[in-house]
């Protein structure tokens, strides 16, 4: 067994510590989810990255087990699958319909149609060596998209300014596990395993550089701009002086005045033809002096 002999000790070494950290990650979105559970609302967070990670996590073990001699592959693998599903099962058990709608049609879409695709293709198609290279390449494919995932929310990072949905434990964790799993696949000489790795390393640290950068951003806060933006279009509602029936309309006795609220336009629209003058906001009660 390439992982578990004592001819590779220092395989050995690294694929226990990669299990080790690799399984740390798995807990990393612990907090996340325990707010979820708190607060009973998903809020911001996608379920994108732990569908992939799931599948990831399904495609390793097909792969250590056509492979075989693959043990420590298979363990750290088996409980990402255990992990994942849990947080998965957690999101749309709090997730808003649409949410949980677009969850599982990616379920349904990776996990069950394309590993089944995969699992047929590679077992119907391809024999012997040739069966391991071809699903090796597929493995290094979707775990880059491991990675690649939590990238997801870069750009409501960017815009809002806010860290809050990128954990930095989960970013420094894929990390460190990238590093040690390279070695360890540079040690047992499986470039399947190594490579997806190298880009691995590669986002965590490109994650890792975004959350130092916004994390004393102050955030922009989305609902205050549209509060903002109600209340300018408010400011900008003319006010109507209705001109033809300010003879009608009842004088102050004590001020000799007459009073004129502001009217919307629709209203105004709505009502039969009159003579209107728009005068410039604020919207307040206008007097107009008696004739």
């Amino acid at each position: 067994m390439a992982g578990l002999s004592l001819q590779h000790p220092w395989a050995f070494a690294f694929g226990l510590l990669g299990n080790l950290i690799s399984f740390t990650t798995y807990l990393a979105p612990i907090p996340t989810f325990y707010r979820i559970y708190k607060s009973k609302s998903t809020e911001g967070f996608q379920s994108v990255p732990y569908v992939v990670a799931l599948f990831s996590a399904m495609l390793w073990i097909f792969y250590a087990l056509i492979k075989s001699n693959e043990a420590l592959l298979i363990t750290i693998n088996a409980a990402g699958c255990v992990i994942e599903t849990i947080y998965i099962v957690m999101y749309l058990a709090y997730a808003p319909k649409k949410a949980k709608v677009f969850t599982t049609k990616i379920l349904l879409l990776l996990n069950v149609g394309v590993f089944g695709v995969i699992l047929l293709l590679t077992l119907l198609l391809s024999h012997g060596e040739q069966r391991v290279v071809s699903l090796g390449w597929v493995c290094v494919a979707f775990s880059v998209s491991v990675f690649v995932a939590p990238l997801s929310i870069i750009k409501r990072v960017i815009q809002s300014r806010s860290v809050e949905y990128m954990p930095f434990s989960l970013s420094l964790t894929l990390t460190l596990s990238a590093v040690v799993w390279f070695l360890y696949g540079l040690l047992i000489k499986d470039k399947y395993v190594a490579l997806p790795n190298i880009l691995g390393f590669t986002f965590g640290v490109v994650q890792m550089g975004l959350y130092v950068f916004y994390m004393n951003a102050t955030p922009v806060a989305g609902e205050g701009k549209e509060g903002k933006g109600k209340l300018a279009a408010a400011e900008e509602l003319p006010v109507v002086v209705n001109v033809g029936k300010l003879a009608a309309a009842t004088p102050d006795r004590s001020s000799g005045a007459v009073h004129v609220h502001p009217v919307p336009r629709s209203c105004a629209a709505a009502a039969e033809p009159e003579v209107l003058v728009d005068i410039p906001p604020p919207p307040r009660a206008v007097e107009v002096a008696a004739v």
